[in-house]
């Protein structure tokens, strides 16, 4: 039963790694670049919710929906005044240029006083619930992070499967210049992904805070989230979350079985080794170059 629990609370932690890697796989795809900024979005949606409820006095469902819209909007704008006019430059440049930009946020947070310095608890109607079913207790922050992860995965299967923006980015991911030439807004997609991975990082964001608080360092989280998709295979989407639980369920498993400071390096561990073993991932694609 104690395994069961584990087992549990590792998926909760692994479906937040799982929703932050997906932001890294979403603009992966579209613009093979590898934004290390997805933890830090994450921390501003979080504070973006804490801000509509405490500062604005929204309810908690209208400020949830407002940090999400509030965020893929600034994912758009990042995409388009910041990302935009260095696409073509080396990938270092760019992986750069996106950590910078993690570092400006957390530093731009922290200048705002009594609200960035502080640690928030994120007051949500499901804080504290505890059931316990068939002997296993499950808080309430664990199994809302499981079923909207559940969700958010279904709506964007269902996005990229079957609506014509979804088929667009993904015909874009696959081969941008001849999505170009088939008359498909390559430029305007990218911005769109961009958005889109704001607004995941910003509902991992909204998720995580009942479970943790509100802090501007909570974006490190991401740290975790990069060997996630790793795992999971850097192109693939269901990749991301099946390596996120890995990771989650392996982390709270270590934690507990294992001497203190195994949980700290688990992620890297199971890296390591799938690297050696597979190193495209679970589900990433087989690449070829020619020479």
């Amino acid at each position: 039963m104690q395994f069961l629990q584990l087992v549990i609370s590792g998926m909760a932690q692994g479906c937040i790694y799982g929703l932050i890697a997906l932001g890294f796989v979403l603009i992966y795809k579209a613009t093979e670049t590898v934004s290390f900024a997805q933890g830090d979005l994450m921390m501003l949606g979080a504070f973006c919710g804490l801000a509509a409820m405490s500062l604005l006095g929204f309810p908690f469902w209208l400020a949830v929906v407002s940090a999400i819209l509030a965020m893929a909007l600034f994912g758009v704008l990042l995409e388009r005044i910041v990302i935009r006019p260095i696409l073509g430059q080396p990938a270092f440049s760019i992986v750069m240029l996106t950590i910078g930009v993690g570092y400006v946020a957390r530093g731009l947070i922290t200048m705002i006083p009594n609200f960035g310095t502080e640690t928030h608890t994120l007051p949500v109607p499901y804080k504290d619930e505890i059931w316990s079913i068939a002997g296993l207790v499950i808080s309430a922050e664990q199994l809302v992070v499981i079923l909207v992860t559940v969700l958010l995965c279904g709506g964007l299967y269902g996005m990229f499967k079957y609506s014509k923006l979804g088929v667009a980015m993904q015909a874009s991911s696959q081969n941008q210049l001849a999505a170009y030439y088939m008359g498909i807004p390559v430029k305007r997609l990218n911005g769109l992904v961009w958005g889109l991975a704001a607004a995941v990082a910003a509902v991992a964001g909204l998720l995580l805070a009942p479970i943790t608080f509100v802090h501007a360092n909570m974006g490190f989280i991401g740290l975790k989230a990069f060997p996630a998709a790793v795992v999971g295979g850097f192109g693939s989407l269901p990749g991301a979350i099946v390596g996120g639980l890995i990771i989650g369920v392996v982390e709270s498993l270590s934690g507990f079985y294992l001497p203190e400071g195994f949980k700290d390096i688990a992620a890297y561990i199971v890296v390591l080794i799938m690297l050696m073993v597979k190193p495209n991932g679970l589900f990433g694609e087989k690449l070829r170059k020619k020479v």
